[in-house]
């Protein structure tokens, strides 16, 4: 199948940490061909900041869709998710927007509960206390991705610090956002909120089990809105590579 990024594996993201004391992580330091080849085609992370968004998708739950990241364990994160359309557009519905509408996914993650009462999953996530949080990504392919992603710059730096390196990739078709903070000192931790977005050109079907969250170095899964089956649409993910070669 042809794919224009590659995920980048936990593990070569873990080994590219450096210790509280050093300068920035940096994950763009290759230490091998395979991970060269990955960094070369990261997704350019845009910051959440600089959209231009509209109005949001009203569906059953609403305008947002909170839910929660959890295997047998327990939770291990909350999620608030939008859907969002441009800003020139005075109302967001998929049955009524024109053709060629970009929908903006919008998915605001709080490794361990987000500490308020009335929204997330409440005190059912406090069977968790994440101290490390390294990854968030979508476990089914993004149809209809555009190739634009990114995060909140300003909510990373919050919650990290200087060192804080997110980097964009893709594994068969899914978004993955890795998040890297150095060993040892500031961490993506508890109920500290980091806001992930992507572009898609299909609507959301509904929320799915589609998405995840590595915390405590466990894995957890939860619902989230996902794109609507389209066969034709096209995943810059899934797209030929810049080379014109084939994985």
């Amino acid at each position: 199948m042809n794919r224009l990024f590659l995920a980048l594996p936990l593990a070569a993201a873990l080994s590219a940490c450096g210790s509280a004391d050093e300068p920035p992580t940096d994950l763009e330091a290759a230490r091998s061909d395979g991970e060269a080849q990955a960094l070369a085609r990261n997704i350019e992370a845009g910051d959440f900041l600089d959209l231009a968004l509209g109005p949001k998708i009203a569906g059953p739950q609403g305008e947002e869709v909170e839910s929660a990241l959890s295997n047998a364990e327990g939770n291990f994160a909350d999620m608030r998710s939008f859907v969002a359309c441009p800003a020139a557009m005075a109302v967001c519905d998929p049955q009524t927007a024109p053709e060629g509408t970009i929908y903006t996914y919008v998915h605001v993650v709080f490794p361990g509960e987000d500490n308020e009462a009335g929204t997330g999953s409440g005190e059912a996530n406090d069977s968790s206390d994440v101290e490390r949080a390294t990854s968030f990504r979508m476990t089914q392919p993004a149809t209809g991705f555009t190739g634009a992603a990114g995060y909140s710059k300003d909510e990373a730096l919050a919650a990290i610090g200087m060192k804080a390196d997110v980097v964009i990739t893709c594994d068969e078709g899914a978004l993955v956002w890795t998040v890297s903070a150095g060993d040892g000192g500031d961490q993506w931790e508890q109920a500290e909120p980091l806001t992930f977005w992507w572009q898609s050109t299909v609507p959301p079907a509904g929320p799915a089990p589609a998405y995840a969250i590595l915390a405590n170095y466990t894995p957890a899964t939860g619902s989230g809105p996902c794109p609507a089956a389209a066969p034709g649409a096209v995943n810059a993910c899934l797209a030929p590579s810049l080379d014109g070669s084939e994985d």
